[in-house]
């Protein structure tokens, strides 16, 4: 992830510092302003047995704003780099079965195999520098594609289990029940065990509909997974996999 984060950097660095900009390098630079809405999880390759079922799926104010210049460098194709402001937050309820997890309860804390109801509540809001090559299919429509990395700015992931019973340690071992009322639930939270920065690959397309105002349409899926490797409580590793659509409105002619 690292070697992805220097090279992104050093491909916006160049960009804004080589020599050809003295020679009207940013002369023909399109600037546009973006917002947008996202939709998604931070979710396993893969639903793993342990989770029966998806029980509830609670939308979140996960906004986009930002900001990009793109430059059109032979013929149809070019590159675009930007800034955005964006949260990819969830909030949802499963079932699962014999499920790995770590909580709290009464002031204790313990670990084992859960199999329930839990409730999981993610925000990660994030500073993302996107570097994508562009492909103008016609005066409207641009295609693109490429890595992002993310900077956190605030992040959470919370939750509570209820409506079942964990097996301490091992599936065998002792059994916790938890209720149905908040007081009798188990409570979890690992925002300390998230990553501090994030990096993907994210395509999508720019459909300029007006002379100024313009819609899109983007997918972007995290490489890396939203906690460190050495956090090893969820089984599975979650990686953000977003949806976005948003408006733009081009600043330059």
């Amino acid at each position: 992830m690292n070697t992805i984060i220097r090279t992104a950097i050093l491909v916006v660095l160049m960009a804004l510092t080589t020599p050809v900009a003295a020679e009207g390098f940013y002369d023909d630079v399109q600037l546009k302003a973006r917002v947008g809405y996202s939709i998604g999880s931070t979710a396993p390759l893969g639903m793993p047995a342990s989770i029966r079922s998806i029980e509830a799926f609670h939308l979140t104010p996960n906004f986009l704003l930002g900001i990009d210049g793109s430059k059109l460098l032979y013929d149809r194709w070019g590159f675009q780099a930007g800034l955005r402001v964006e949260n990819k937050g969830m909030d949802g309820e499963v079932l699962t079965k014999a499920y790995r997890m770590k909580v709290r309860m009464d002031e204790s804390e313990m670990e084992g195999y859960y199999t329930g109801r839990v409730r999981q509540k993610v925000t990660l809001w994030m500073f993302t520098v996107p570097v994508q090559a562009i492909y103008r299919l016609s005066n409207k429509v641009t295609l693109k594609a490429g890595p992002y990395v993310s900077v956190m700015a605030n992040k959470d992931f919370s939750g509570y289990a209820s409506e079942g019973y964990l097996r301490k340690d091992d599936p065998t071992g002792v059994k916790v029940v938890m209720g149905d009322k908040e007081g009798e639930w188990a409570t979890y939270d690992f925002t300390d065990d998230l990553r501090n920065f994030q990096a993907g690959i994210a395509i999508g397309a720019d459909w300029q509909t007006f002379r100024r105002i313009g819609f899109s349409l983007d997918l972007s899926w995290g490489l890396t997974g939203i906690h460190k490797s050495s956090f090893k409580t969820i089984e599975q590793t979650l990686y953000p996999i977003y949806g976005t659509i948003g408006m733009t409105y081009k600043i330059t002619k």
